[in-house]
């Protein structure tokens, strides 16, 4: 594998995947303008740009200084609820701006690229597990940003020569196991930081929002990847297309989902703390249960979550929040 570009490459998952691609003795460069990515996540020896994705020059820069042959494309607003009220930020820095990237790229002659999305494309599912060829349908800015730019890829492949992987992830959790880096975004939304740092006192209580869905215990029930089993299907996709695997969507999940109650007593049980709960009202448009149906990307690329169990995702996530209170800036 030659040069591997990653932009977003300080943020949550991108940095996780420069540490695996590092592991692996794959030469990385990280492209990211500190919106919300944190520097201190990215290793020294790795070179860093500070900058963004639509800076025409600055990517021709990095592309012929270091001879990038593919793009792993993280780089992205991704809070729900921001994208609510602002969606026109959205369209613009996810949509509009990976459009002139991609552009950019092929015009450098850069043509292989896996694309970080999300299982917000698919709205609210008709059928569980959700399939790929579910249908899509984005209920917030968020979701239709990404869904915008999978629809492009097809024509930009059949025009210009594009080879892509779409990887629409489930829920993101946990942490590098020896707890080098983790999860910190400002502001936090993700369930599992919000039950650890209750645990940390560094919040009151851990809200419930909804105790009457379909489910064994009323709350609702999410599919969550290890971060490092994310970090692995990128680089299986990045080998894939290098072995001509023909372009497409694949799902990032477990097959399985863990109830809201069930992550945080897992999380009292693993700290050994209290965390207090508080029940609030269920949050419009959350589904009952989310869960992937993963076949095709097991099968396409031989890929496996080997870190996804409650323990390992809650224990790797505990480890760096109980390290690092104040996160990156410690």
């Amino acid at each position: 594998m030659g040069s591997i570009l990653i932009t977003g490459g300080a943020g949550y998952i991108g940095s996780h995947t420069v540490q695996v691609l590092l592991e692996k003795k794959v030469e990385v460069i990280v492209l990211d303008s500190l919106v919300t990515g944190h520097r201190a996540a990215v290793p020294a020896e790795v070179p860093f740009y500070q900058g963004d994705i639509s800076d025409a020059g600055l990517v021709r820069n990095i592309v012929e200084s270091h001879k990038v042959e593919a793009v792993i494309h993280f780089a992205a607003r991704s809070l729900v609820g921001e994208s609510m009220t602002m969606p026109d930020l959205y369209f613009y820095e996810n949509t509009a701006k990976t459009n002139l990237f991609v552009s950019n790229l092929l015009r450098l002659g850069v043509n292989k690229i896996v694309f970080s999305s999300t299982a917000a494309v698919y709205g609210l599912p008709e059928t569980v597990p959700i399939a790929e060829e579910s249908p899509t349908g984005p209920i917030n800015p968020y979701g239709l940003s990404k869904l915008m730019i999978e629809a492009s890829f097809p024509w930009l492949e059949k025009a210009h020569g594009l080879k892509w992987v779409a990887l629409r992830y489930f829920n993101a959790a946990g942490a590098a196991l020896d707890g080098s880096i983790g999860e910190e975004h400002l502001p936090e939304t993700h369930l599992i930081p919000l039950v650890l740092k209750t645990a940390l006192g560094q919040r009151e209580a851990i809200q419930v929002f909804g105790t009457d869905y379909n489910t064994l215990d009323r709350t609702c029930i999410r599919d969550y990847i290890h971060v490092l089993d994310l970090a692995e299907a990128h680089i299986l996709a990045l080998k894939a297309l290098d072995h001509q695997i023909n372009s497409g969507v694949f799902n990032v999940g477990t097959g399985q989902g863990y109830s809201v109650l069930q992550v945080i007593n897992a999380a009292k049980r693993i700290t050994g703390l209290n965390i207090p709960v508080v029940e609030a009202a269920r949050r419009s448009g959350d589904p009952d249960v989310l869960i992937a149906k993963v076949d095709k990307i097991e099968k396409a690329f031989g890929w496996k979550a080997s870190y996804s169990d409650l323990e390992t995702i809650i224990s790797s996530a505990w480890k760096w929040h109980k390290n690092n209170p104040d996160g990156y800036n410690r």
